[in-house]
């Protein structure tokens, strides 16, 4: 009978365990695929508008940015999630900063010597890398608090939605604005000049953005403010916040 039983327990913990298996390569493939769409950090929470404004006139711009910001999200990620447990949190975003400033410093050596035009092109938004918003944010919001797996896999999900957002943009406002794609003559009728000014890299942004919201179909947030943000559940202030007027109510 003991061992009727034993069988019966392993036969029964069996599809357990597969199911915990299935869960977690879910949950794996959910923290790379999340910031392509669901969380784009470009598209969805608006962040790092500066550089996807600013250098996005071209289409090789804009996936030299991406790439050098995926670059640094994955090394900061990285080392953040290593140290988490033995930075303080009194001078953890000071730390962050040290940390995501020195990958940006040897992306900036690597490009400068081996791809001297595309570092022109940046320019001081290359520098700027160090207090992106998207960096950042990923470091403190997520890095700092999940294992050295799902920190990586964040960072690439996260730097490829960039990436992709900063190519799009730049590759729309390339071909309408001069007529060209990678510097390759498009032979196009009419172009418009509007669109590799401010005014076009907003309207562009716009309708992707837009576009984006049609094809996820979202719709407008019933509330607004904080609690409207994707990021909001793990957002520390709104939490707080939230907090408080749990207890003011009770």
């Amino acid at each position: 009978m003991a061992d009727n039983a034993a069988e019966t327990k392993k036969s029964a913990s069996a599809p357990e365990k597969e199911q915990v298996r299935k869960k977690n390569k879910k949950g794996v493939f959910g923290e790379f695929t999340k910031g392509i769409i669901k969380e784009n950090p470009t598209l969805v929470t608006l962040l790092g508008m500066c550089p996807t404004l600013a250098v996005t006139v071209m289409a090789s711009n804009g996936i030299g940015m991406g790439l050098a910001t995926t670059f640094v999200l994955i090394c900061s990620n990285l080392v953040i999630s290593l140290l988490k447990n033995v930075i303080p949190k009194a001078v953890r975003l000071p730390c962050f900063i040290v940390i995501i400033a020195s990958f940006v410093t040897l992306i900036e050596f690597l490009m400068k010597g081996y791809l001297p035009e595309l570092y022109d092109s940046l320019g001081l938004y290359l520098s700027l890398i160090t207090v992106n918003c998207i960096i950042l944010g990923r470091a403190e919001a997520f890095a700092s608090k999940n294992g050295v797996l799902a920190s990586v896999l964040d960072a690439l999900g996260m730097g490829l939605g960039f990436t992709l957002a900063l190519f799009a943009m730049g590759s729309i406002r390339e071909i309408i604005g001069t007529g060209k794609w990678f510097g390759i003559d498009l032979h196009l009728p009419v172009t418009m000049t509007l669109f590799i000014m401010s005014a076009g890299g907003f309207f562009t942004l716009g309708v992707i953005i837009a576009l984006v919201n049609r094809i996820a179909g979202r719709s407008a947030p019933a509330e607004v403010g904080c609690a409207a943000c994707p990021n909001a559940a793990n957002c520390p202030s709104y939490n707080k916040t939230e907090g408080k007027k749990e207890a003011v109510s009770e």
